[in-house]
Formats: C-alpha cells, sequence, structure tokens
C-alpha cells in the first residue's frame, strides 16, 4: 500500500500500532505495520533494554516511541516537582477515601518488601524527566516519536530535526488540538476519536477525521474505534493517510494483558467502557468497573489532576492487579484502558493475524466499493 504515511515511514501497510508491550511493537512491525511502544512509565535503562530487544527482533525495521507530554499538569509551571512534592499535594482526604475503597472490598496491602512498582506511578510528564528517555529513544534509532497529549513542544521538534529528520507525530482529540499540532511542527496528526482508549476528547472519529484533514497541512492518521479493515477503509475514504491503533492489539497472543483484564475485555459489549479521570487524571477511555464507578459516586472526594491521580492510586492499583485473579472484590475494581473497540475483541489471535486480517477485510471493502461504480 502507497500513502504518505507509508512513503514517509518505510513500512509496508498504513497500520500504527501503539502498546505499552514490546512484544506486540515488534510483532507488528515484522507484520509489515509500524509499532510504537508507549514508554511513559519506562526508566530510562528499561526503555534501553527494550528498544534493543525491538531491534534485534525486527532487524532493522522501523518502530516509534510514544510519550505523554502534556502542556498543563500540576507542578508544571515550575518544571515538575518530584515525588515527595507530590505526595505532599495529596489530600489526606483522597488517601483516607481510597483506603476506604480498598478495605470494603477486601484488598490486602501490599507485602512488606513488594513496592507499588504500577505504571501508573511511574509516569513521566515533565520536561525534568522526560529528557533522559528522548535521549535514550534517539539514541536506538527510533523511526518515529509521538507526543501522546498536548502539542510537540520546539524542543522535541528541534532535536528530531537534528536527529535526522525523525517524523514528530501527535495525538489530537479536537480540531483545535490538531490545527495547534500542525503549527507546532508535527509531521504527523493523529485525530483521535472519543471511541479510542486512554485519553481521548469528546468528539467521533467519523466526525474529527475529514475536519482534521480539510484543516492540516501534515498527513493525518485517523484513531478511535478502528481494529477491522472495514474501519481502515472508511479511514482512507474519510481522506487519511492511515491508521492508529491501540486497543486492538491488548487481547493478542503477546500483550502483558492480565488475565483478569483480558476475560473482562473479551465479555465486554462496545458500551461496556467509560471516559474516566480515575486513573490519571485526565479524561481517559476504560473498561467501566466498581472502580470507576466508585469514583464517580456522590460519596468520592473526586480526582487529581495529572500526575496527582497517578500517584494516588498506583499503589492501589498494584494491590487490586496482585490479588485480582483470586479475590472476587479486586476483579470487581479491575480496569485498564480500552476503547469502543472492545465489543468485536472476542478472541485472542496473535498480533501478526490482526495485521494480516485487517488488510485482507481492507481489500474486499475497497474491491466492494469499486464494484459500486461498475456499469
Amino acid at each position: 500500500m502507497r500513502t504518505a504515511v507509508t512513503e514517509r515511514l518505510g513500512i509496508e501497510f498504513p497500520i500504527l500500532a501503539f502498546s505499552h508491550c514490546r512484544d506486540v511493537v515488534a510483532a507488528v512491525t515484522n507484520a509489515g505495520g509500524f509499532g510504537v511502544l508507549g514508554a511513559v512509565a519506562h526508566s530510562p535503562k528499561q526503555l534501553e533494554i527494550d528498544l534493543d530487544w525491538i531491534n534485534d527482533e525486527t532487524k532493522g525495521k522501523p518502530f516509534g516511541v510514544d510519550l505523554l507530554i502534556p502542556g498543563k499538569y500540576v507542578g508544571s509551571d515550575d518544571g515538575g516537582l518530584d515525588r515527595t512534592s507530590l505526595s505532599d499535594l495529596i489530600p489526606a482526604e483522597h488517601r483516607e477515601w481510597l483506603d476506604g475503597l480498598l478495605a470494603q472490598n477486601g484488598i490486602p496491602p501490599l507485602p512488606e518488601d513488594e513496592t507499588p512498582g504500577s505504571m501508573f506511578g511511574g509516569m513521566s510528564v515533565d520536561p525534568k524527566s522526560m529528557a533522559p528517555l528522548v535521549d535514550v529513544a534517539f539514541a536506538k534509532g527510533i523511526g518515529m516519536i509521538a507526543s501522546a497529549l498536548g502539542p510537540p513542544p520546539p524542543w522535541l521538534v528541534e532535536r528530531a530535526k537534528a536527529e535526522g529528520d525523525v517524523p514528530v507525530a501527535a495525538l489530537a482529540g479536537s480540531l483545535e488540538h490538531a490545527v495547534r499540532h500542525d503549527q507546532a511542527g508535527a509531521d504527523i496528526i493523529i485525530a483521535q476519536g472519543t471511541e479510542a482508549g486512554g485519553h481521548t476528547g469528546e468528539v467521533a472519529t467519523m466526525v474529527l477525521v475529514p475536519e482534521v484533514v480539510d484543516a492540516v497541512n501534515a498527513p493525518v492518521l485517523a484513531a478511535g474505534g478502528i481494529g477491522r479493515g472495514r474501519q481502515m477503509a472508511a479511514s482512507l475514504a474519510l481522506g487519511a493517510e492511515g491508521v492508529w491503533c491501540g486497543s486492538v492489539w491488548l487481547t493478542t497472543q503477546e500483550a502483558e494483558t492480565s488475565d483478569v483484564i483480558r476475560e473482562k475485555f473479551i465479555e465486554a459489549p462496545s458500551s461496556g467502557t467509560v471516559r474516566s479521570r480515575s486513573l490519571t487524571g485526565k479524561p481517559a477511555r476504560m473498561i467501566r468497573t466498581d472502580w470507576t464507578d466508585a469514583w464517580e459516586a456522590e460519596e468520592s472526594p473526586g480526582t487529581l489532576g495529572m500526575p496527582l491521580q497517578s500517584f494516588l492510586v498506583a499503589e492501589a492499583q498494584r494491590r487490586i492487579a496482585r490479588v485480582a485473579a483470586k479475590d472476587e472484590g479486586a476483579r470487581r475494581l479491575s480496569t485498564y484502558f480500552v476503547g469502543q473497540i472492545v465489543g468485536s475483541m472476542t478472541s485472542v489471535r496473535p498480533a501478526a493475524s490482526v495485521v494480516l486480517d485487517m488488510v485482507d477485510e481492507f481489500i474486499d471493502a475497497v474491491e466492494r466499493l469499486d464494484g459500486l461504480l461498475e456499469t
């Protein structure tokens, strides 16, 4: 397939796969797509290890890295806060309420020798903690770097140009955000509809994509509710140059998704998700569970801003995850980011099969449309 995005990235299919799992990134890349490693919770050392592994597995094929680079977060005026300062800002009311929620559901504390270790508590969103990750990413020869929240800052665009003109992508949940990303110098704009998992806005993909295509100069990827070839064909019909998919990889064989969460995904209907601030402090679509309901209840103290909310819930999420397989209370609370495509995620398959099935269905859809014009 030939689109502006396949040409720029040097790939066979315009299918970009966001995943926190390096195995998924490598599998999609080897299948002809473009894997993108979500590295917001990586330490520089772990990112180096994972990028070396992906490079070995893909044998020089291009892949990317995705980081959270929000323009607004708690402590942004000071360039970011350390863990002690963040801890001091969390109200006692929130800690007490969360402790009560865990106690009501019978969630045991962590063993004394076990640290929280959750991805949520380790998020890097400020320039000081982001810089080492960016250094590692460019040192390992990545094929693209993506800004998942907010326009790419000037220093990132300039650095990418200096590192061999590495493409910079940016996710946008609204027309306003897309235009801002384009003006900031993003090489690829990802128009992400509200159907998407993770951080997302309120406008549907079908509406957002053509709006963004008409308004920006950079090529556009469609995201949100995309996991099948027909959806890919629809995206290109709307003017996109490819698709950005995240949720669909969560039930693949390579994914690190826990058994409990995978089962929830397979059983969930497309209506079984909710946009919630309960994990990161910013609206993110995830599976609806007792956890998300509790944070929306009248007695909830309300969520905190990013990254305070992540810092607050990190240990709680770890406590829930470690016993969810055998404890019903923990299972009811267990949640994770996923989009409305979850209703189509009904089995466990290799990531390469997902890619190839998307391509086959895409071809069938295009041929069907061509047939409508035959005389």
